[in-house]
């Protein structure tokens, strides 16, 4: 992204373009995250608000390992990767 902000710089509560900043990402990838991972948020009338603190301890909860075990694990049921065999084609997230 090409507006990258310092982090220190950012204010504790975030909008969300100040949030996929934050997180190095396009708003466009960073608003799919939201509607299909448990991003910590809150929506305020029509706006979502972020915590820094949150959203930074979101990111290092995560675990690669979680992802390729439920890749495995739904491969083994022969839906994750459509049959093109990419390690990323279980991820629900489209690619900008």
């Amino acid at each position: 992204m090409s507006t990258q902000k310092n982090p220190e710089s950012l204010p504790e509560i975030l909008d969300i373009e100040q949030a996929a900043a934050l997180l190095g990402v396009s708003l466009k990838t960073f608003n799919k995250v939201l509607h299909t991972e448990a991003v910590p948020a809150r929506k305020i009338g029509r706006e979502w608000k972020f915590s820094k603190a949150a959203l930074i301890e979101w990111v290092g909860s995560g675990r690669s390992t979680e992802f390729y075990r439920e890749y495995r694990d739904n491969k083994d049921d022969g839906d994750a990767d459509g049959g093109d065999g990419r390690r990323t084609a279980g991820w629900k997230i489209e690619q900008d």
